[in-house]
């Protein structure tokens, strides 16, 4: 334990200098950063891929669940998607010392802002390899400095990331600790990384709601998180059918663990004898199995009755809970107490009603006529995510490059002296 301890104060001693040199480095040179971590992706594939083959026969052999692994998984096309958030985030604005919002005061002195960057973050994670590039891009692009904690199921593929990312560094003469990947698999090394508020400005836990409980709890550093991905499709009365069928497929089938996957559906009771028995017969040929209300189970023969439980849950597995609902004004009701704030997704083509959804749906993301699985940083333009906010204070949604910065009051004056 005092090993450990000593080893992550290093680290994070090594990171707060690292953050100096970061916060005034230039665009050009961190650009220059980036480019270089994607071009060694690229040339690297092969290795990527060996090392995350070891990580998915070690992860079956310790029976990691299926969602886990499904997320444990990179694909050559996953390290392409890695190399080209990187570039893309190099080719975004650099948000540092951008200034903003002055105002003349009485005095004769302007009074404005500046986007500066956070300094030390500390970034814990489970499973997925390509956090470890897309948090590293975000916290280089961004000014930062950043300790990642990726999880002990994918630490072979993070350790030839780190590597690549450090090669990356020196090539643009930057620290190699502005991006330091934990060595440890001892879970000791998480409970010192959120107390270590000498050296760490703030936390991102992105896992399993267990693991961002646990953070939230015993942190003593602010915490950026989302506890869970409880998503939900609407069906309106004036829902194009065919738009609803594709968009609930993506939103529900298309990767189940993930989340910005749906878990619940909702259809106006207007439709429903129309639209629900096509839409369970898609997702039945998909092998999601359908938990619902009396009316649903009225109208889909394999519907199972759901529970209070399941309109909580996020399932990440072939489940999908269903509820028929009057209108929109229910169905708003019904998503504000049961989700988790992450993303929702309205079909209609009547725009009072969309608008009213996008005004009233309390949640980071709030979709018309899409796939929910549309809520990430990526396909938003960012670059990449460090993760996805559901708080409401300084970062709400898909978390990139301004949501690692904070603004400080700035003052030009010429001579002025307070009265």
């Amino acid at each position: 334990m005092d090993d450990i301890k000593r080893y992550m104060q290093q680290l994070g001693e090594q990171a707060r200098q690292a953050s100096r040199a970061m916060a005034k480095a230039s665009t050009n040179t961190k650009n220059q950063a980036l480019r270089a971590i994607a071009s060694a992706i690229r040339r690297e594939h092969s290795a990527l891929l060996q090392a995350n083959a070891a990580d998915l026969e070690a992860a079956r052999k310790n029976g990691l669940e299926p969602a886990m692994l499904d997320r444990l998984v990179l694909s050559e096309k996953g390290i392409q998607t890695m190399a080209e958030g990187l570039e893309q985030i190099a080719s975004l604005p650099d948000p540092i010392g951008e200034m903003s919002d002055f105002k003349y005061r009485p005095s004769g002195i302007q009074i404005g802002k500046m986007r500066v960057p956070l300094g030390v973050i500390g970034i814990i994670y489970e499973a997925r390899p390509n956090v470890t590039a897309d948090a590293a891009g975000l916290c280089i692009k961004s000014g930062n400095a950043a300790i990642l904690r990726g999880g002990s199921e994918a630490i072979e593929c993070n350790r030839v990331l780190a590597e690549l990312v450090h090669e990356g560094l020196r090539a643009a003469g930057l620290p190699e600790a502005a991006v330091q990947v934990v060595a440890t698999t001892d879970r000791a090394a998480v409970g010192e990384l959120i107390t270590m508020k000498d050296y760490v400005d703030v936390i991102v836990p992105r896992g399993g709601k267990g693991l961002i409980e646990r953070i939230s709890n015993e942190a003593r550093i602010p915490v950026i998180k989302h506890l869970d991905g409880n998503c939900h499709v609407y069906v309106d009365e004036s829902a194009d059918l065919d738009k609803a069928e594709r968009i609930l497929e993506n939103s529900k089938t298309q990767r189940l663990g993930t989340c910005n996957t749906a878990e619940s559906l909702l259809v106006a009771r207007s439709i429903a004898a129309t639209a629900l028995p096509p839409l369970a017969a898609m997702l039945t040929s998909k092998g999601i199995e359908i938990r619902g209300c009396a009316e649903t189970q009225a109208l889909v023969a394999n519907a199972k009755p759901a529970s209070e439980e399941d309109y909580y849950t996020e399932y990440l597995a072939a489940i999908i809970s269903v509820k028929v609902v009057a209108d929109v004004d229910e169905a708003i009701e019904h998503i504000n107490k049961y989700s988790s704030q992450h993303t929702e997704a309205i079909v209609t083509e009547n725009y009072t009603n969309a608008r009213q959804f996008l005004r009233e749906v309390d949640s980071s993301s709030v979709i018309v006529n899409a796939s929910t699985r549309f809520a990430d940083g990526f396909e938003y333009g960012l670059g990449a995510e460090i993760g996805i906010s559901t708080d409401k204070l300084h970062a709400r949604g898909p978390v990139g490059l301004d949501g690692l910065t904070s603004l400080k009051y700035i003052v030009l004056g010429d001579g002025q002296v307070r009265a």
